[in-house]
């Protein structure tokens, strides 16, 4: 062997040996109950962190040694730990405009313009108190099937002198005052995109009403941007991914985005305050996509530029349906999809496809199916996303093809599960029929559509799978988004199709395992091992042992991103 190959040899043996023996861990846990998720030792006492990543797995005696005089030693007192949550699908930017806005939807209750005096009264109490806010936003549920849907003139009353834009809980439409209507140029008008035209609700005259259902809603979102500058856009950003953090969050994907909010997490994570990892898709709620020079180049710009561990690209959201109505519309003819699909799987780009109804469901699945056998083999890892509405018939063809059925547990369950339909009693949530194929749960919160994106409150409902009520006994229209937890809905002692029921484990795996997979991170995320990054989450409660009914009651003591706190509970 040449003299210098061994001096390199034996300087690397040396700074192995230093950096394990010598200068010991960064960090230590010890005394905890970890479930680690790796199947070949699922639990351990302790772990050790060096850097940003895992560096032994172990009892409490063993990965003390690691310990040296500056080590950090965290006594877990017997608490459990399990790997940071993946959420599978939110959209960040939507929840970071909601942070700092009016929320009338939250688990101990809901304010609608069904009860138009108090909706109005918040509104307005809202408005008074923040004098300065060029535009307030609010979160609330409201009817989007005509004619039982509210009007700008409610909104109106409350605040006439400032634009007023309101959320539904389901992201799938917005309701303007008459100066968000003037913001947005929309006016008797008709504006010049067909299909945005088309969801913009009007009265028999013509005027707009204030309501916008689906694509229309880009019409807004295009006129808002330019309001806010990047210093606050990023604050948006920032503090939600703090809250997300509060939460056990540690990475997510985010369901709809495009390469100006790529480069804002990317701005973060060059300052060091992006505190959880982030996948982007490109697409808008509801709009569909046409495959310009222009749009092409920004999917380009955007894998090209962005695929590290904090900021990641190479990812399209479609919509073949949207959310609002009696029954979901569709967006796409099928033959348009497929090309799309087909062309953009050619170019080597993920795809995420959101379906809300069981026909359009088995359309994706048809999609994908045709995409692999025509462009041929390759890790494609197609999602399906609100797998909820999967057909028994297709779920040999989701495990034979590898798809990821992407679900959002808290979503369940009413009466008739999740389906819209009243008349539909197809069962939805297949998660154990799933797991039993072999196909892949990935579980998400689609926050903010539910909020907060507590995944404990999913993973009880996972497992459960107990129906929920409203406190006034009936259904809001579109209620299917009040699920678990959600807008004052109480847990009964009723059970949807108990057979579908997982246990703690499957549920923290989907979360966690399921979620790296479907985000192309399994080899540095998802379980507790050694070589894999430090993201974690301390709990006050062992989810194992306590009751199926207690889970949701567990709070989040400590979440660590790449071996750093970043949120420690009180």
């Amino acid at each position: 062997m040449p003299a210098r190959r061994s001096v390199v040899i034996f300087c690397a043996a040396v700074a192995v040996f230093l950096s394990a023996d010598v200068f010991g861990s960064d960090t230590v846990l010890i005394h905890g109950h970890i479930y680690t998720g790796n199947p070949k030792a699922p639990w351990a006492q302790a772990l050790a962190i060096s850097g940003t990543r895992i560096e032994a797995v172990g009892t409490d005696q063993e990965i003390l040694t690691q310990k040296q005089p500056q080590t950090k030693v965290i006594d877990l007192q017997g608490r459990t730990v399990i790997p940071g949550i993946s959420d599978s699908h939110v959209h960040m930017w939507f929840g970071g405009l909601e942070l700092h806005g009016l929320n009338l939807s939250t688990p101990d209750g809901t304010i609608t313009p069904d009860n138009p005096e108090k909706f109005v009264e918040q509104i307005k109490a809202y408005a008074a108190s923040h004098p300065n806010g060029k535009v307030l936003i609010v979160r609330a549920d409201f009817s989007t099937t005509p004619p039982s849907t509210p009007t700008h003139e409610l909104l109106d009353r409350a605040v006439p002198d400032r634009p007023v834009i309101v959320h539904h809980t389901a992201e799938h439409s917005l309701l303007l005052n008459a100066k968000a209507l003037a913001l947005a140029g929309i006016t008797d008008q008709p504006v010049a995109d067909p299909e945005e035209e088309k969801n913009i609700i009007r009265d028999a005259s013509g005027h707009p009403s204030g309501l916008l259902l689906e694509a229309a809603m880009a019409i807004m979102e295009r006129a808002l941007q330019p309001l806010f500058p990047e210093e606050e856009k990023l604050k948006f950003l920032r503090d939600a991914a703090h809250h997300l953090n509060r939460f056990g969050i540690t990475s997510v994907v985010n369901a709809t985005g495009n390469l100006a909010e790529i480069q804002l997490y990317a701005a973060l994570r060059d300052r060091g305050e992006l505190t959880v990892r982030t996948r982007t898709s490109f697409g808008a709620v509801a709009v569909n996509h046409h495959l310009t020079p222009e749009f092409l180049a920004d999917l380009e710009k955007a894998r090209t530029l962005y695929h590290d561990d904090w900021v990641s690209a190479n990812l399209v959201k479609f919509f073949v349906d949207g959310g609002t109505g009696l029954i979901p519309p569709l967006t796409y003819q099928p033959a348009e999809y497929k090309k799309l699909v087909l062309d953009l799987d050619k170019r080597g780009f993920q795809i995420m496809t959101h379906a809300y109804r069981p026909d359009s469901t088995h359309l994706v699945v048809d999609t994908y199916e045709e995409a692999e056998r025509v462009n041929g083999p390759r890790d494609r890892r197609f999602r399906i996303e609100h797998g909820d509405f999967l057909p028994a018939a297709d779920i040999t063809r989701v495990a034979k093809h590898q798809l990821i059925t992407s679900m959002q547990p808290s979503f369940c369950c009413d009466e008739n599960g999740s389906n819209y339909d009243p008349k539909d009693r197809t069962t939805t949530d297949r998660w154990q029929s799933i797991e039993k194929s072999g196909a892949r749960l990935a579980f998400g919160s689609d926050w903010p559509c539910i909020w907060p994106p507590n995944p404990f409150i999913a993973i009880q409902e996972a497992v459960t799978r107990q129906i929920w009520k409203p406190v006034s006994g009936s259904d809001f229209p579109g209620g299917v988004f009040d699920g678990a937890g959600q807008a004052g809905y109480l847990a009964t002692k009723d059970v949807y199709t108990p057979e579908e029921r997982i246990t703690v484990e499957q549920a923290v795996n989907a979360y966690t395992q399921g979620s790296a997979y479907a985000r192309f991170s399994e080899d540095k995320l998802g379980t507790l091992e050694v070589g894999k990054e430090a993201d974690l989450a301390v709990l006050s409660q062992d989810i194992f042992s306590v009751k199926p009914e207690d889970i949701s009651k567990t709070k989040v003591v400590t979440t660590m991103v790449a071996g750093k706190i970043v949120f420690a509970g009180e």
